[in-house]
């Protein structure tokens, strides 16, 4: 659903007052250009013989000497150690930080995709590394299987995902990577190794994710579940009260998440129990259109807050019964769990440890609704422990906070507004996503940060698959990179 101008009007004030709206203040917030300066629509040129590389959103390019689709894990070994250059590997693209790009070799991993074998009894499964997640958990489904949990998008790789410590949301389940039983991976001198708790046992909690930082991962064997069926419910409530119940639902729904919505004062609630019985599927998304509708009441009604408010009210009651109960759904997890995402934005997110999460929450909720510019939804959710040197939850439950910006539009407020918040409340960031943050501070955030920069020197003491930002988060000498 989107609305016209007249009609937000409407909603907001009744066709009876628009003869009272001031017309020289909505003229002059309808004629701002949210576009930020540096912003453009079109891909980069390569030169002649180069192909370009532009992740998700299009903030990050390059154009590499070779992208290498690896064939097998022979010739990618062999391609690896004969490479007198740096090397990146490449997953989905759907990172919002710099890690993968470089000038001189990125390596593809997709070819080395799909189900390489099946423990059914033990309930384990071995996928090339470079298997898309809706792909693995579709593949998975067939054998009765399941992964415990998903993110809410399922392009990523499956090495991507884990390198990256991409989680969903569950207080009481792990990120992704926690499903990792062994691992196989190329170094950077073209050496193959298998890891496991049992083989290689440091490579192993290192490996689980590294930011594919110790060579390339060709393959992985899975941990799962027992495929299962979801009960899937989104409401909209009061933000101020969400926040209130925030430990009581994480505690309540096998998956609870919430996205407030800057400028609103409401929030879409969104939660997943097991379910048992017939399956009633789910009907078409309409987060696009949802998205969509929250910019255009920005860039229309922006100008006056109230008015933003009712009109966006008036919305909401349009699609909601007095239940508040906007949808029900009942499906396979993996049907559920992830949605496709049209709108391209930039996003940064933190964990904080769950004690800290309604405070933080409230504070960037707050901190967003302080620009009337602001309008993307502001997703929350809660994480299981685990055990990997760099994962973000190796501690404790964590809250993750994620604030996003239209991609064309500026980003500046997240390193200015929200990183400073999420900080002050021991927050860790997302390896995947905007943060600002270098090997001081992050190695005050991980107990087990300095044994993971020796095992990368060990295992890559001449720095080949590093790029800046990966040399800056390890503290690797980035004077020494030259990348042509």
């Amino acid at each position: 659903m989107t609305v016209s101008r007249r009609t937000l009007l409407k909603m907001g004030v009744g066709a009876g007052a628009l003869l009272s709206v001031p017309v020289g203040m909505q003229a002059h917030w309808s004629s701002k250009d949210f576009t930020r300066e540096d912003y453009s629509s079109s891909r980069p040129e390569a030169p002649e013989g180069r192909r370009v590389w532009q992740n998700w959103s299009g903030r990050f390019s390059a154009t590499p000497k070779e992208i290498y689709s690896a064939p097998s894990e022979e010739q990618l070994a062999e391609k690896i150690a004969s490479w007198n250059g740096r090397i990146r590997p490449m997953g989905s693209g759907h990172s919002f930080i710099d890690l993968v790009p470089t000038q001189d070799m990125m390596i593809d991993v997709g070819r080395l995709s799909g189900l390489r074998s099946v423990d059914k009894e033990n309930k384990r499964i071995t996928f090339g590394a470079g298997t898309r997640l809706r792909q693995a958990a579709m593949l998975a489904a067939e054998h009765g299987l399941g992964f415990p949990n998903l993110p809410d998008v399922d392009v990523q790789t499956l090495a991507g995902s884990f390198s990256t410590a991409t989680h969903g949301t569950g207080r009481d389940l792990a990120a992704l990577h926690d499903t990792v039983k062994s691992f196989r991976i190329i170094t950077p001198s073209g050496e193959i190794l298998d890891a496991s708790k049992d083989k290689n046992p440091e490579l192993f909690e290192g490996g689980k994710v590294s930011l594919g930082s110790l060579g390339v991962i060709t393959h992985y064997t899975l941990q799962l579940v027992d495929n299962y069926a979801l009960t899937r419910k989104i409401y909209f409530l009061p933000t101020p009260e969400v926040i209130e119940r925030i430990y009581d639902l994480s505690y309540s729904h096998r998956n609870f998440e919430f996205y407030a919505i800057p400028n609103s004062g409401y929030s879409a609630l969104i939660t997943h129990d097991l379910h048992e019985g017939e399956l009633l599927g789910r009907p078409p998304s309409q987060d696009e259109d949802f998205v969509l509708t929250l910019k255009q009441l920005r860039d229309i009604l922006g100008w006056w807050p109230w008015l933003r408010k009712t009109a966006f009210k008036a919305y909401v009651d349009s699609l909601v019964p007095e239940s508040g109960l906007a949808e029900v759904a009942t499906d396979e997890y993996w049907k559920l769990l992830s949605t496709a995402r049209v709108t391209k934005m930039n996003e940064m997110e933190y964990h904080v440890p769950a004690a800290n999460a309604q405070k933080a929450v409230r504070d960037v909720v707050a901190a967003m609704d302080s620009s009337r510019e602001n309008f993307y939804p502001i997703e929350v959710r809660f994480t299981g422990r685990d055990d990997a040197w760099l994962s973000p939850f190796n501690d404790s439950v964590r809250c993750s906070i994620a604030v996003h910006t239209l991609h064309s539009e500026s980003y500046a407020p997240l390193y200015d507004v929200v990183e400073p918040i999420v900080r002050k409340y021991d927050g860790r960031p997302h390896w995947g996503k905007l943060h600002s943050l270098g090997v001081n501070e992050l190695s005050e955030l991980y107990p087990k940060f300095s044994q993971f920069q020796e095992l990368r020197r060990e295992f890559d003491p001449t720095g080949k698959f590093l790029n800046k930002r990966v040399a800056r988060i390890f503290g690797a000498d980035e004077n020494g990179l030259v990348e042509t």
